[in-house]
């Protein structure tokens, strides 16, 4: 039967409707009819709108925009959100519930796709960022702009070196701005699922590349510059929360206690994470509450891991009680991709059939489900659980309208906020001219150079002079490095890309015929990645005999390059008097080759600092990956984790270790502080203690939940620069509880701060550490508390030549 014109109204109101999304979209609808049935498949490249509250949209589809008001912007977002809601059938609105969004195209609504990537960069991953020379033909662009790079930064882990909170703020800045001019170019969205703010708990860890490294303080203060930067619009950070713009939606992840990827047939979509509410309290949850409070972040996303017996995707004490009772997030909670369908095809947790997963998982608070619905498989495009069984779920009784309605309502204020329905003005103009700007790529370059550290550099061979080393050999797997392994994971292709080689050759003559040698070399994503931890802690042995050889032949002593995400055991290089001086580059980015070679030939002074601890490969033989706990457990042997609780051999390179071209010494005035607390209400917690203490305090602690928390301690430290050349210095804080007291960390980061110093000169760099913050400990029942007694606050040298330290009293009184 031939289809009527009012099918073929409505068919083509469906097409024109393709074309509104930010991102050229395909479509598929099954029209309504009386008499037949008429689908539209087509993959539309018409009009592109950069908001959905278009009346010339509207008017396409034979709509009236005035008819709808949740495109009345002078109202209230909730309000706009409720009748968008209202006007939704419940088989529309559980086809907005994955990742790929359906829209509902009767009432004006496109679709969206909610998967994007930002980690160190705008990233390819992921269905919705279109890059030209990816996705599309010479000549196929219909006049459009055309985007074929983004600027590549160096990843998380070496930044996280930097320990420089300026550093992770501005790179927010920078790709939200690139972010904003692909959308506004049809080529992008504005959920960005960015920052990974997991601690690293193990050195085997594949992913540590993408994170902030092992101590939780450090990633929390990470998450909450970065996203700021991603979110934050000058002039809009007072009033009600939720209507305060923002330029672009960042998303925490993974919660929570996600670590292990696949280690000896341990996979994460199998893995159950046995952990102790304490350690859950003061090293896993530590992160995502400072991003959630301090952040105000958008988005949390759930991982595929079980904790303690339950997907975290489907943990309602997790999502609904913390992340959204007691931290009151702001936005909206997305599934680790696929990581509802891991629960019934591959946790197979309690039996759930998809509709029974999908529908805990709503009811848990979970409100996105992303699936990798982008690819096809069988020739059709695999869907979301959500999308695909919710009607199920719902037909079953399983799964409440009210349920789906509370989704959508943080998904869609989340929109609202982004100025999906309306714009933002100030972001409008932004075009392909924002991407890849030379002052973007200046900050990859600065902020490549931040993170290197420099390891060894025995009698200063480090840094050369070109005027007198006037060649050199270069030899190592990543003197050409290909751009994945500077890169690293999750990128886009890069604004331009500078190998070591193309980096050094700028400054000296390269010959293998040279007296100086530099080796680059490391490991990439075949060893560390996302689903792939290590084996080992060692560099591939024809790199350790590679290495060993060249020292051996060289007349002089070598300089190696380590290109890695996590610590490497090279006790060999760090003894070896042949190997004169060791850097770590991590996995720089694009500006990575010219970075290293800044620091090499001495136009950069390094002041990174390591941001987890370089462990001997001993220590993989001492511990399985696969126990959680951070505490050592003299009973099994095992030595703890991270500088805060191992007690075992020497590491090869502490946590924070970091040298420079100077010497940096310190001083500080203060010789002890004493700070009274008062119990509220005369409340006072337990405290564990040695078994060797024979007496102890009336009130032992008090419970930080309970306090004003108001109470600091400050002090200035003066940082001096005893050598002739000038550099950047990270000055970092610790404070270490009273020594009675049993299983407290040995110390904890409390404060750092980036500071440059010129040379033969003092800088005075002030703290104010907040009581509760800086000297609160996690106690067994996980209660946070500020203990009674003599606290210390130590502030570490990066190479140990220097510190400082003074008592902090702390009296507790009833």
């Amino acid at each position: 039967m031939a289809p009527s014109p009012s099918h073929l109204l409505l068919a083509l109101a469906a097409l024109l409707l393709c074309s509104i999304s930010p991102i050229p979209v395909a479509c598929s609808r099954t029209l309504p009819s009386t008499a037949a049935t008429t689908t539209v498949n087509v993959t539309s490249f018409g009009k592109a709108y950069t908001k959905v509250c278009d009346a010339e949209r509207f008017a396409e589809m034979g709509l009236n925009m005035s008819a709808f008001p949740y495109c009345d912007a002078s109202l209230p977002y909730a309000d706009r959100v409720r009748d968008l809601i209202g006007w939704m059938t419940v088989e529309e609105k559980v086809g907005n519930l994955g990742d790929i969004s359906h829209g509902a195209p009767r009432v004006g609504l496109p679709p969206y796709k909610w998967w994007s990537e930002a980690l160190h960069g705008v990233s390819s991953t992921g269905p919705t960022m279109l890059f030209d020379d990816l996705h599309s033909k010479p000549g196929n662009h219909s006049g459009r702009a055309t985007v074929n790079n983004a600027t590549v930064f160096a990843n998380v882990i070496n930044s996280a070196a930097s320990f420089n909170e300026t550093l992770w703020n501005s790179i927010g800045q920078a790709v939200s701005t690139e972010a904003r001019a692909m959308y506004n170019l049809g080529k992008g969205g504005l959920t960005y699922w960015s920052p990974n703010i997991n601690v690293v708990r193990d050195p085997r860890w594949g992913r540590a590349l993408e994170t902030p490294g092992e101590d939780p303080y450090v990633a929390g203060r990470y998450a909450v510059n970065f996203v700021r930067g991603m979110q934050d619009i000058p002039g809009h950070y007072s009033g009600d929360p939720s209507a305060r713009p923002i330029k672009t939606s960042a998303c925490c992840k993974h919660h929570a206690a996600y670590d292990v990827d696949n280690w000896h047939n341990q996979t994460r979509f199998t893995y159950d994470a046995r952990v102790s509410e304490r350690d859950m309290a003061e090293t896993f949850l530590r992160p995502f509450e400072m991003c959630v409070r301090e952040g105000d972040v958008s988005s949390v996303m759930c991982s595929y891991n079980r904790v303690n017996g339950v997907p975290a995707c489907a943990d309602a004490r997790l999502l609904s009680g913390t992340v959204r009772g007691e931290w009151h997030l702001n936005g909206y909670i997305v599934s680790d991709c696929d990581a509802v369908r891991v629960m019934t095809d591959n946790a197979t947790w309690l039996n759930f059939t998809a509709a029974e997963s999908s529908a805990v998982s709503l009811r848990a608070g979970m409100d996105l489900d992303c699936a990798e619905s982008w690819i096809e498989e069988e020739g059709r495009p695999l869907r979301d659980y959500l999308s695909e069984y919710g009607m199920a779920a719902v037909a079953q009784g399983k799964m409440r309208e009210s349920d789906i309605d509370n989704a959508l309502t943080n998904l869609y204020m989340t929109l609202m906020r982004l100025g999906y329905f309306d714009n933002i003005p100030r972001y409008a103009s932004l075009n392909e001219t924002d991407v890849c700007t030379d002052e973007h790529k200046s900050l990859a370059l600065d902020g490549a150079r931040q993170g290197i550290v420099l390891l060894k550099n025995d009698h200063g061979l480090l840094p050369l002079d070109p005027k007198k080393t006037l060649a050199v050999a270069v030899h190592g797997p990543h003197a050409r490095a290909p751009e994945k392994i500077m890169d690293g994971d999750y990128t886009g292709p890069p604004c331009r890309y500078v190998t070591p080689r193309q980096g050094i050759s700028r400054d000296v003559k390269i010959s293998h015929k040279a007296k100086m040698t530099i080796y680059l070399g490391g490991i990439n994503l075949y060893i560390e990645r996302e689903g792939n931890d290590r084996e080992d802690l060692l560099l591939p042995k024809n790199q350790t005999e590679e290495i060993l050889h060249f020292a051996q032949a060289s007349p002089t002593p070598i300089i190696l390059v380590i290109l890695s995400g996590g610590g490497i055991d090279i006790s060999f290089a760090q003894k070896h008097p042949k190997i004169g001086a060791i850097l770590w580059a991590g996995y720089p980015g694009g500006e990575g080759g010219n970075a290293i070679a800044d620091v090499i030939f001495g136009r950069y002074n390094p002041g990174g600092r390591l941001p987890l601890t370089w462990f001997k490969n001993k220590y993989i033989e001492q511990i399985p990956m696969t126990s959680m706990e951070f505490r050592p457990v003299p009973e099994k042997g095992y030595p703890g984790r991270t500088y805060k609780f191992y007690d075992g051999p020497e590491v090869l390179y502490p946590f924070g270790y970091g040298l420079s071209y100077t010497k940096f010494q310190y001083e500080t005035s203060t010789d002890g502080v004493s700070v009274s607390l008062p119990a509220p209400g005369g409340h006072c917690k337990g405290l564990s203690y040695k078994p060797s203490v024979a007496t102890v305090p009336a009130c032992q602690a008090v419970n930080v939940a309970d306090h004003a928390c108001t109470e600091t301690v400050s002090f200035n430290v003066s940082v001096t620069n005893a050598g002739g050349r000038g550099g950047a210095h990270v000055v970092l804080v610790y404070t270490a509880p009273p020594p009675e007291v049993a299983e407290a960390p040995i110390k904890q980061v409390a404060a750092f701060r980036r500071v440059f110093v010129a040379a033969r000169s003092t800088a005075t760099v002030p703290f104010a550490l907040n009581v509760c913050k800086a000297f609160g400990i996690v106690e067994r029942t996980a209660y946070t508390v500020v203990p009674s007694g003599v606290s210390k606050v130590l502030v570490e040298n990066g190479d140990s030549s220097s510190s400082v330290s003074f008592p902090v009293k702390i009296d507790l009184s009833v």
